[in-house]
């Protein structure tokens, strides 16, 4: 793991740290609306993750093909030499 990111996972988990620590009651109220737009902005951050990791997931459930080697192009590397 690199600096930079056991640095990064420190930060986050000292500011979820903090967070639980100096907790406050909070009198407020939270109508459906509101639930309804944390529903939408989850569902969004789940579809841009889905968006951009699109190629790891499909090869997943694609097989690569053993037989697609270079040599089965045409390209074999011992005649180029």
């Amino acid at each position: 793991m690199s600096l930079r990111a056991l640095y990064s996972l420190v930060t986050i988990a000292m500011f979820f740290a903090l967070s639980v620590a100096f907790e406050r009651r909070a009198y407020a109220y939270v109508d459906p609306g509101s639930g309804l737009l944390m529903l939408q902005a989850a569902g969004t951050v789940l579809t841009g993750v889905l968006f951009t990791l699109r190629r790891r997931i499909k090869s997943l459930f694609t097989r690569n093909n053993s037989s697609e080697s270079p040599t089965a192009e045409g390209l074999n590397p011992e005649s180029e030499a």
